[in-house]
């Protein structure tokens, strides 16, 4: 088992280069897309933390966008589509229940 003694980090940027080459800023940028989705997509639910969702549904959206671009396989395009789409989700309900400022 020579992959339990390896920090959970590189099993994740691992299991991205499915090509067998290092791609450290499509990881980070797919990485910071799914991160910027989830947190934007919970914010969005409660109406009190409904700036933090817009800015980061908008600032997850458009990484997103930009790491979809320059993406090199296929799991790293997975990670940015459900990204997007949760940021999208994230702006949409940080709108709903307030905007983008307090």
């Amino acid at each position: 088992m020579p992959d339990a003694s390896r920090p959970l980090g590189n099993l994740i940027f691992r299991t991205l280069n499915t090509d067998g080459r290092r791609h450290p800023l499509q990881n980070v940028l797919s990485v910071v897309t799914i991160a910027c989705g989830l947190i934007a997509f919970v914010a969005g639910l409660f109406p009190a933390a409904h700036a933090i969702a817009a800015w980061l549904g908008v600032l997850g959206f458009v990484g997103g966008l930009y790491s979809q671009y320059v993406s090199a396989t296929t799991p790293e395009r997975a990670l940015n589509i459900v990204g997007i789409v949760a940021s999208f989700v994230g702006v949409a309900f940080g709108i709903y229940h307030g905007g983008f400022f307090p």
